[in-house]
């Protein structure tokens, strides 16, 4: 097939700036802060980098508007190696804004203007996309409605075609978590790839470990990121943990969305459940030596070999 990976999802510009000691100062008073970036963000977009960083054929289907920012990401995705032929501009909508306000305990606050987003939907997907990959995943689920509803759909006709799919679901910024939107996707998706909270909030149940096995029950392998413990996944009966890898974060932004590379990449070159796993920590855990989701994202030498027992 022309593509390893097609990704469906949101990409915008992120203004990513701290890190903030204490509380956010309002009534009109600036605060400095050590670092300030304009780079790539979306959790699609920046899966999708991670994944061509990787070694993957990748395209990406999604919408931006026609001004400056959709510009910027179109072209911060061509450089990774991103096919954005199929990206359709909105001729009225602006393309998405996110504001990323970090700590110095690697917590962030993150503040999205939507744009776009909303409008996207089944029409930003051509046929021929679906047809034309061997994985299809998608991301930022509650962000896009028009897509939510349509998703379970083109999940479908990608795995009549053969190919396989994931989800990151990301936050629900309203936080109702729709399990009546969700669940009918996750019938068709072969791997769900949410963090520790993400599957607290999905599952009802308070122990990751808890919520993977009531995630996975509805069909999915359910991966889930754990911060500073590693990850975990559950395949059917299968449970498997990984450790987090001692790594010293300059930024965390993005780290999830190159663990969701990591995994989808080694899945692909047929690797199996956990050396699928150790490889995601390790594109996460990687990703975080520079400011930005994209900069540091590695490769897959660099991946392996960050999986290797010292001394090996």
């Amino acid at each position: 097939m022309p593509y390893d990976l097609l990704v469906i999802g949101d990409v915008n510009p992120d203004v990513v700036v701290g890190p903030v000691a204490g509380a956010l100062a309002f009534g009109q008073r600036e605060q400095l802060v050590e670092h300030g970036r304009l780079v790539l963000g979306g959790s699609a977009a920046i899966m999708a980098c991670g994944a061509a960083r990787l070694g993957l054929r990748v395209a990406f289907a999604g919408r931006v508007g026609d001004d400056p920012a959709g510009a910027f990401v179109r072209q911060a995705l061509v450089a990774r190696g991103v096919d954005t032929s199929h990206l359709v501009v909105d001729p009225q909508l602006p393309t998405p804004l996110t504001a990323i306000v970090t700590t110095a305990d690697g917590d962030r606050a993150i503040l999205t203007s939507p744009g776009c987003l909303a409008a996207t939907g089944p029409e930003d997907v051509p046929a021929e996309l679906l047809s034309s990959a061997r994985h299809v995943h998608s991301a930022s689920f509650f962000l896009m409605p028009r897509l939510a509803r349509s998703l379970a759909e083109l999940f479908a006709e990608a795995r009549a075609h053969g190919a396989s799919t994931s989800l990151d679901t990301n936050d629900d910024p309203a936080g109702r978590w729709d399990r009546a939107l969700l669940n009918p996707v996750l019938k068709v998706t072969d791997v769900l790839l949410p963090n520790a909270a993400e599957a607290r909030a999905l599952s009802g149940e308070d122990q990751p470990a808890d919520a993977a096995g009531a995630l996975a029950r509805l069909g999915p392998t359910v991966v889930v990121k754990d911060g500073a413990r590693g990850a975990l996944a559950r395949a059917g009966t299968e449970s498997v943990r990984v450790p987090a890898l001692p790594v010293e974060p300059v930024d965390s932004v993005g780290a999830g969305d190159s663990f969701d590379a990591g995994f989808v990449a080694a899945r692909l070159r047929g690797l199996d459940l956990r050396a699928s796993l150790a490889v995601a920590v390790a594109c996460g855990s990687l990703s975080t030596r520079a400011h930005g989701g994209t900069a540091a994202q590695p490769t897959w030498d660099e991946a392996c070999a960050a999986t290797e027992p010292k001394g090996t």
